[in-house]
């Protein structure tokens, strides 16, 4: 069997191939950021028939992209800001996702709005999410999307009996979707590289090309190699998200975006530990709390709070994690304690920097800026909307060509495994049959990778071994480690099992238990000798143990710097000032 469209791999051979090109050609667009608006411009500009690169110092999603709250939604919270617009953009963009461009990796999650206030509160709610259907109906995008419905109190509790009795007066259920926001975004420059784009992780932009006041590319260092090059390019885009003032104190020169970060954190815990056929959305003092079904787990989210130490890795205090269970335990029947959290995720929003004080207030609407001639930069948004900032920004790049240059066609371009994924779907059971895997599994793999799943199983074809789960983790098979590591950008351990794998945050050994015959199973792909594998467990075991003992810790500052004593296995070199 052989992948459909002939999709790009972005295993070692390919990333060397790639910097070389980057190295050896001026490009009319370059991007600087390997996350969700990093991996859309980058797809949104070769598929308008430009040549495109894209750097990521870390791995690609590997900040706030792979640690969102997982869900393409349309934002109640702006409905009720009368922001109508940005509610109206998102749903035809969850639409989209849904149906076109990726309905392998985005699906229809239910979720359930308990109601607390007898009287007002279920017109209020009512007319919003009516409104909020409305909006998705009338312009077709919310095809195949139950609508709204309200529910008494012991309907609700039929569909979700975990909730307390005593909590709530009825409900409101409705739609929304989730995705694998990490999956999402390696799948995107998957398709970019497809379509001819060159994209390399690990390679860091450490400084400017200029001619005069114009940015003419950008100076990188492989921080794989050490090795520094210049990549020439007619246009530099920089999508950095948090790290966007850093870019602009690099190129010198007054801002014009500012960015603020907010930290916002997520726990996992067992699909058991809460009875219920839906999800739950509940309000807070300052935002919403959101309890996502994903996989046989539940992940519990979020928090709001301004954040200003290390941007890499924004660490999880106690406080954060009492606050969230305080929160669902205000509506659980059986309350959850912290031995019932599997993982612990903390991620940054990139907020555009306003009047407000608040980072639950400051806006999540983009902006697109021309800084100096040459150089492109983005920030704002949500993941969501990746597609529209993408769009927007590919416009700008547009006006600073001397040539005519086609508008964005990406609306109409499935992401890789999207075409034929409905159909193998349908075909599950004689797929299972001819690769002698469960069906359980087949539905998983398609729920991954979608038509590309036949890679997977060539890898198992050749090698039976790799059919079996991974002992620890046995969600996943061992095939799926190797085929990060070939086909999907997985350069080290941390990778693979943070990343290409949620195994870090979806076992109560948040990975450990695994580390060795995963890093083992990534060796061959990647030439690493013992030494290395055995160099690659020992840093990601320090992560895992830094990151618990920084969830002991009541404040930011002392998690911050307990998660910064463990080391990176591939130190990102700063240089005098910034590096992104």
């Amino acid at each position: 069997m052989t992948a459909r469209m002939g999709t790009a791999a972005l295993g070692p051979t390919e990333r060397s191939a790639a910097l070389d090109r980057m190295e050896s050609q001026e490009l009319d667009v370059v991007v600087i950021g390997g996350g969700v608006v990093g991996a859309g411009v980058a797809l949104d500009a070769v598929t308008r028939g430009l040549s495109v690169g894209l750097v990521e110092a870390r791995d690609f999603a590997s900040g706030t992209s792979s640690r969102s709250s997982k869900l393409i939604h349309g934002g109640l919270r702006y409905l009720e800001q009368l922001n109508f617009d940005l509610v109206r953009e998102a749903l035809r963009e969850r639409s989209l996702l849904l149906q076109r461009i990726a309905p392998h990796l985005v699906r229809p999650v239910p979720f359930l709005f308990p109601l607390t206030h007898p009287g007002w509160e279920r017109p209020y709610v009512g007319a919003g999410l009516a409104l909020y259907d409305t909006l998705g109906f009338s312009f077709g995008f919310s095809r195949g999307m139950p609508g709204h419905r309200h529910l008494s109190r012991r309907r609700a509790l039929r569909i979700a009996p975990a909730l307390k009795r005593s909590a709530f007066t009825g409900a409101v259920q409705y739609w929304d979707a989730g995705v694998d926001d990490a999956r999402y975004v390696m799948t995107m420059l998957r398709t970019a590289a497809t379509y001819g784009a060159d994209v390399a992780s690990r390679v860091q932009a450490v400084g400017f090309l200029r001619e005069g006041e114009r940015v003419t590319g950008v100076r990188v260092r492989d921080l794989e190699s050490g090795t520094e090059f210049d990549v020439r390019a007619r246009q530099v885009v920089n999508a950095t998200g948090v790290w966007t003032d850093d870019v602009q104190e690099l190129v010198g020169g007054r801002g014009q975006i500012h960015v603020k970060a907010s930290k916002g954190i997520h726990l996992l815990v067992p699909r058991d530990r809460i009875h219920s056929l839906t999800g739950i959305i509940m309000r807070t003092e300052k935002s919403v709390l959101f309890v996502i079904p994903w996989g046989r787990h539940w992940i519990i989210g979020t928090t709001d709070t301004e954040w200003t130490l290390d941007k890499v890795h924004p660490a999880a205090s106690r406080t954060d994690i009492d606050y969230l269970l305080d929160h669902v335990n205000s509506v659980l029947a059986v309350p959850l304690t912290r031995d019932d959290v599997e993982g612990v995720y903390a991620g940054l929003r990139p907020l555009l920097a306003g009047e407000s004080e608040e980072t639950s207030k400051l806006s999540r609407e983009h902006v697109v800026a021309h800084p100096v001639p040459g150089l492109v930069m983005v920030a704002g948004g949500k993941f969501t909307t990746y597609r529209v900032m993408a769009a927007d920004t590919v416009d700008a790049v547009a006006h600073g060509l001397d040539r005519r240059v086609p508008p964005s066609c990406t609306d109409q371009v499935p992401l890789a495994g999207a075409e034929g994924y409905r159909a193998l779907w349908n075909s599950r059971h004689r797929l299972a049959r001819s690769s002698g895997l469960h069906v359980a599994r087949i539905e998983h793999l398609l729920q991954r990778y979608g038509s590309v799943i036949d890679e997977v199983l060539e890898l198992i074809e050749r090698d039976p071994s790799l059919g079996r789960p991974l002992s620890g983790a046995d969600d996943y098979l061992r095939a799926e480690i190797v085929h990060a590591a070939t086909h999907e950008g997985a350069r080290h351990l941390n990778d693979a099992l943070s990343r290409r794998t949620r195994i870090s945050i979806e076992t109560f050994h948040r990975g450990s238990a695994v580390a060795q015959e995963a890093a083992e199973l990534m060796a061959k792909p990647l030439g690493w000798d013992t030494e290395q594998v055995k160099r690659e467990v020992e840093y990601f075991t320090k992560r895992v143990e830094a990151e618990r003992a920084s969830q002991e810790q009541d404040t930011d500052r002392e998690a911050d710097a307990i998660r910064l004593g463990a080391p990176e296995i591939v130190p990102v070199a700063l240089p005098e000032g910034h590096g992104v």
